[in-house]
């Protein structure tokens, strides 16, 4: 009885870790809150702003190459926006290598990763959003408002998390009878 009673208590145990170690979804915030303007580049230089995604959600991920973390994740992003993106939803994963957008670039095709290349290379969004480490990541609704914040790495293409971003567009579609 003792060893069953022990096997049961190692599998309850196991299961609690196992569950602990399971992405979460991001918390949305109790009210979507205003981001300031960034502008940063594209991969040819040219200047881009978040107002370039206006009328969907985005998934922005502050990152940089250098840091371990944010490199372990760049084929969840990528694989997720795959899964997701389109005219109502997109990631957007903002470096800030001082090296620039060719770093960025030699990094994605080593790995394989097909997201666009966007660089920050002064850090302006790291000050502006108010980040403390990389990689930090945002949700941004339609109208260009901050409706969550995770700070540190995640699995981005977890059931889980699809399915949270999806019910989050989902709603969307509901309130507005439309798909954004």
């Amino acid at each position: 009885m003792k060893a069953i009673l022990s096997a049961l208590a190692i599998a309850v145990l196991s299961a609690a870790v196992a569950r602990a170690q399971e992405p979460t979804p991001m918390t949305l915030h109790e009210e979507p809150q205003s981001l300031p303007e960034l502008v940063f580049a594209d991969e040819s230089g040219e200047p881009r702003s978040l107002d370039d995604w206006r009328g969907k959600f985005v998934l922005l991920n502050v990152w940089a190459t250098w840091c371990a973390p944010c490199r372990a994740e760049m084929p969840t992003l990528d694989r997720l926006r795959e899964r997701l993106g389109g005219e109502g939803f997109d990631v957007v994963a903002l470096s800030v290598d001082r090296a620039g957008a060719g770093a960025v670039r030699k990094f994605f095709d080593e790995i394989g990763v097909k997201l666009p290349v966007f660089i920050d290379q002064d850090g302006t969004a790291i000050r502006a959003l108010g980040l403390f480490g990389l990689p930090a990541t945002l949700l941004i609704g339609p109208d260009g408002n901050e409706l969550a914040r995770l700070a540190g790495p995640a699995e981005w293409d977890t059931p889980e998390m699809v399915s949270f971003f999806e019910g989050i567009i989902v709603r969307e579609l509901d309130q507005t009878g439309e798909r954004r």
